[in-house]
């Protein structure tokens, strides 16, 4: 199950991606999502996926990993095309019957939007695996900072995502652990019709539930033994420091976005 865990999983490298500093990295994923939205042809679409790759290959990370990260979403990909194409009119038909009728264009929308949900995927997935947790929440933290002026507790949210991200792994090890303890106890997983499946998982979730909240207990017991307190007082060990490269990768996104704007039609 570890193996084929992606979400808050890091892998350690020295590639130029990992070296980046997790702002610009950040920001360079979320302005990705946005100008993606802006394709709207095999030009644009063909330059996206070749900006992913490049990033995937500077990673030095197997593609396989990205390759697990779509795995849990493909069923909503292929449902999502489906209605795109079933829904989307066009002068072209293709195929027709009854009230079912498959456009030319359709089936293109189709075929962009499963791009654009493996683009997105993959580079959402890229940033994940090379940078540290604790650094994409300080990245975080760093971002939202203006909000702050508005009364948002920034600092609060960032160590949600910091405690939420960290004990991700640890929650699939004690699933693992609940898992293999309720199968030496005869119950099979992923056996029988939906109605066995749901039921097999509940004798998973209630013990899975009450060992999160010990946990959270603990942890918050121990962070007031400590004295934790948060705000403005409060300094930081890991130190978060900006580059050349780093400034070049926002540079870069800016000529992406010009040079796909101009390649829309």
């Amino acid at each position: 199950m570890m193996d084929k865990l992606i979400f808050g999983r890091y892998i350690p490298g020295d590639s130029i991606i990992h070296r980046l500093d997790p702002r610009s990295k950040l920001l360079s994923a979320m302005a990705f999502i946005i100008i993606i939205f802006f394709a709207n042809n095999w030009q644009t679409y063909l330059l996206l996926a070749a900006f992913v790759f490049l990033g995937l290959k500077l990673s030095g990370i197997k593609f396989s990993f990205f390759l697990n990260g779509v795995k849990p979403l493909i069923w909503l990909i292929l449902f999502t095309v489906v209605l795109q194409v079933l829904f989307t009119s066009g002068n072209t038909i293709l195929f027709s019957f009854g009230p079912i009728v498959v456009s030319e264009e359709g089936l293109v929308n189709g075929v962009f939007i499963a791009l654009r949900f493996v683009l997105i995927i993959f580079m959402s997935t890229l940033l994940t695996l090379t940078t540290m947790p604790l650094s994409l929440t300080d990245a975080i933290e760093f971002i939202l900072r203006p909000f702050k002026y508005v009364k948002v507790p920034v600092h609060e949210i960032a160590l949600m995502l910091s405690i939420a991200l960290r004990f991700v792994p640890t929650l699939m090890d004690e699933t693992e652990k609940i898992m293999n303890a309720q199968r030496a106890r005869g119950i099979e997983f992923g056996e029988g019709n939906l109605y066995e499946q749901m039921k097999a998982i509940v004798p998973m979730l209630i013990p899975l539930f009450v060992s999160s909240f010990n946990r959270a207990d603990d942890l918050a017991t121990a962070m007031e033994a400590r004295g934790y307190r948060g705000g403005e007082d409060r300094t930081k060990f890991r130190q978060l420091e900006w580059y050349r490269r780093d400034t070049f990768l926002l540079l870069v996104m800016l000529a992406l976005a010009i040079l796909l704007l101009l390649l829309r039609t």
